[in-house]
C-alpha cells in the first residue's frame, strides 16, 4: 500500500464519493463500504498519469455501486417496495456539515424509494449525469452502453421519476408544523384531526418490522391511514422530533430503545407519504444518537 500522501488526496474527495454512493445505494452504511472499497483500489493503483482524480474515483465508486445494485437484484426478497432506504438522522436543529454535503439538495426518503425502482444501469446513469453532471461519454463505459444508449437510460429514469414524485414542501419549519399536527392527533386519538392533516391519497410504506405479518405493508388513502394511526397511539408518547434526510420526521422509542424511524413527505400543507423503518436488524445500523436524549 502506497505511503506517498495519497490518503490526504483521497480524503479531499471522500464527501463527494459518499454523496454519489448514497444516492446510488440508499444506505449510509453501504455507501461507506463502497467508499472504503474505492480507497483500497486507489491505494493499490498507479494513478500517476490520472489528470482528474475526482473523476477517476467517481468512476471507481460508480462501478462498485453498480455491482452492488446488480447483486441486490439477484435477491428480490431484499428489493420489495417496503424494503426502505436507510435514512440519515439528525436532531431537529439541523444537519451537521458532513451530512449536509452527503445529502446536498434534499435526498428525501420518497426520492430514494423511487430510485430503488429503477434498474441498476438506469440509476447509475441518472445519478451520475443528472445529479453530478458527469458527461454521457464518461458514464457509458461504466454501464457498458454506448453514449446514445446511456442517454436513453437516463431519460427513461427521468421520466419515471417525474411521473411518480410530487414537489414536496421544502421549508422545514412548515414540514415540522404538519408532522407535529399528525403526532398530536395520533396521541389524542383524534380521527377528524388526522383526516385533516392527511392528503386524500396519502401512502404509508412500512417494512416488516413495523407491522404484524398479516397486516398490509403499503396503506393507501386518508381514512385507511387514519385508522392505522390509532394503532400508533400507544407508541406516540415515545416519538421524538428528528430530521430524516434533512426533512421533518420522527424517531419512536420504547423506553430508550429505538423502535421505528418515520420519514414524512409533506406537500400543500398535508402529509403525502410516510415511510416507516422498524426492522430491528436494519434499525440497529441507523445512528439515532442525536435524538436519543431528546424530548
Amino acid at each position: 500500500m502506497r505511503q506517498d500522501g495519497t490518503a490526504e488526496q483521497f480524503e479531499k474527495h471522500r464527501p463527494h464519493l459518499r454523496a454519489v454512493a448514497y444516492r446510488m445505494l440508499g444506505s449510509a452504511s453501504e455507501a461507506d463500504d463502497a467508499v472504503q472499497d474505492a480507497w483500497l483500489r486507489y491505494s493499490q493503483a498507479d494513478t500517476g498519469d490520472v489528470a482528474n482524480l475526482r473523476g477517476w474515483l467517481t468512476t471507481v465508486v460508480a462501478r462498485i455501486c453498480l455491482n452492488r445494485l446488480r447483486a441486490r437484484r439477484q435477491h428480490p426478497e431484499d428489493s420489495l417496495e417496503t424494503h426502505l432506504p436507510e435514512p440519515m438522522i439528525n436532531d431537529p436543529g439541523g444537519l451537521d456539515p458532513e451530512q449536509e454535503a452527503m445529502l446536498g439538495d434534499a435526498v428525501g426518503m420518497a426520492m430514494l424509494i423511487v430510485l430503488d425502482q429503477l434498474t441498476p444501469a438506469e440509476r447509475v446513469a441518472f445519478v451520475l449525469h443528472d445529479v453530478f453532471a458527469v458527461p454521457f461519454d464518461e458514464v457509458a463505459p461504466i454501464v457498458e452502453r454506448t453514449p446514445a444508449a446511456t442517454r436513453q437510460l437516463a431519460s427513461r429514469a427521468r421520466r419515471r421519476i417525474q411521473g411518480t414524485t410530487l414537489e414536496p414542501e421544502r421549508d422545514v419549519a412548515r414540514q415540522r408544523a404538519v408532522v407535529d399536527a399528525f403526532l398530536a392527533a395520533s396521541r389524542r386519538g383524534d380521527f377528524q384531526a388526522l383526516l385533516e392533516v392527511l392528503d386524500p391519497d396519502v401512502v404509508v410504506r412500512a417494512d416488516p418490522g413495523a407491522l404484524a405479518p398479516n397486516v398490509a405493508r403499503v396503506i393507501r388513502g386518508r381514512e385507511a391511514v387514519a385508522k392505522r394511526a390509532f394503532g400508533f397511539r400507544g407508541l406516540a408518547g415515545g416519538a421524538r422530533p428528528a430530521l430524516i434526510n434533512g426533512a421533518a420526521g420522527l424517531v419512536v422509542f420504547r423506553g430508550e430503545t429505538p423502535f421505528a424511524v418515520m420519514a414524512f413527505t409533506v406537500g400543500a400543507g398535508r402529509v403525502v407519504e410516510i415511510d416507516i423503518l422498524a426492522d430491528p436488524e436494519r434499525l440497529a445500523s441507523v445512528d439515532v444518537s442525536s435524538v436519543a436524549h431528546g424530548e
